[in-house]
């Protein structure tokens, strides 16, 4: 069976001796804007292509706002001090996500709270993260608190896991019962909607990500998304070294970070995002094929859930039990084509093993048998 699979796989990328999990494509204008970003001189944060590149994803993705950063993890970073949170506060989130999530949260000296998923969306659980809330937190003044840890709760951040929105909406509403703010983690889900709305756009902020190997990519690259035009302003400050503008003089009136995007990133950003349309048709029409050949093998694919259209960054089948999907691993990686399981749970990780959870039923259902599966644009 193994054999079978990944024949088919390599099926799907022909004459390539080896078939990488996801790598970028570059069909359009990038060598074109790079060239002009050189020529302009203009190859930092200072640029036409900055401002372009945010103007796009404004447009694509419906906000009112966006604010590009050097990464994701850096716009998570700096999501979460727009929103408050402080030392010894406590963010919630799910344990199925990738490190960066709940780094972010320790970078502010924070603490992660892991709740359970959703099997269907591999995204918090509405169910999950309410029995957390209605059992361990109390609002003092309207400010909620662990009652376990008496730390505040500062923020919440669920993950549109591969690119499959997560039951939003339901999240944000229970969230909004304690005073919660939400931020989104929509890394891998740029060109992802739940009810026609783009991930991303529901909570106070959310965060994008650019990354080698993300649907489009400059590189590295993050976005900061809001409606809110004081959280904006806030994150263009803080990104640019809480600079004091002025003609002349250097003065910075907080601590600030240089997490700007450059404008060379952006060039080749810019004629990505003029292909995202053609890639997520291209990765659908992916998708498409392998839910087709894997239903007839009677392995679960990971499909977009209810309510919403995924852009299936990385596709995503579920083997039987932990021993079945190491096999796999060992046989398909060892025979050209990568794959790769989910995300060691976070709360198994050793700096985040003494933070508090749920019970993650899900979480490890998942993490003991999915396996990711190559998911490039394929080029015809």
């Amino acid at each position: 069976m193994f054999k079978e699979i990944t024949d088919f796989i390599k099926q799907q990328y022909p004459n390539q001796d080896f078939i990488p999990l996801h790598e970028p494509r570059f069909i359009g204008n990038e060598k074109k804007y790079l060239n002009d970003c050189i020529d302009s001189t203009y190859v930092s944060y200072v640029g036409e292509y900055v401002t372009k590149f945010e103007q796009q994803i404004q447009e694509y993705t419906g906000t009112k706002h966006a604010k590009a950063t050097v990464n994701g993890t850096t716009a998570l970073h700096i999501a979460l001090i727009a929103i408050g949170v402080d030392m010894d506060d406590e963010v919630i989130t799910q344990p199925l996500t990738f490190v960066a999530t709940a780094n972010a949260i320790a970078y502010q000296k924070a603490h992660p709270v892991f709740v359970d998923v959703d099997k269907d969306t591999m995204g918090m659980s509405p169910n999950s993260l309410h029995h957390f809330l209605k059992t361990n937190v109390e609002l003092k003044n309207n400010v909620p608190y662990n009652r376990t840890t008496n730390r505040k709760i500062s923020g919440c951040i669920p993950m549109h896991t591969f690119g499959h929105p997560c039951k939003i909406d339901e999240i944000i509403n229970i969230c909004n019962e304690y005073n919660i703010p939400v931020i989104e983690d929509a890394a891998e889900s740029l060109g992802s909607f739940y009810n026609n709305q783009h991930t991303g756009t529901f909570g106070k902020i959310g965060v994008l990500s650019f990354n080698g190997n993300k649907t489009i990519t400059c590189g590295g690259g993050g976005m900061i998304i809001t409606d809110d035009k004081g959280l904006s302003d806030k994150i263009n400050h803080l990104t640019t070294t809480a600079k004091v503008a002025h003609k002349w003089e250097y003065e910075h009136d907080e601590v600030g970070y240089n997490y700007r995007l450059t404008n060379v990133s952006a060039a080749l950003a810019c004629a990505q995002m003029e292909n995202l349309s053609l890639f997520i048709d291209n990765k659908r029409d992916l998708a498409t094929i392998y839910s087709d050949y894997f239903k007839q093998k009677n392995i679960q694919f990971i499909t977009e859930p209810l309510n919403s259209k995924s852009n299936y960054w990385l596709n995503a089948i579920l083997f039987n039990d932990k021993k079945e999907r190491d096999q796999f691993l060992e046989f398909s990686n060892n025979n050209g084509v990568m794959a790769r399981p989910a995300w060691q749970l976070m709360n198994k990780l050793k700096m985040f093993e003494s933070c508090q959870t749920t019970d993650l039923t899900n979480s490890i259902y998942l993490s003991e048998r999915l396996v990711n599966i190559p998911s490039s644009i394929r080029i015809k």
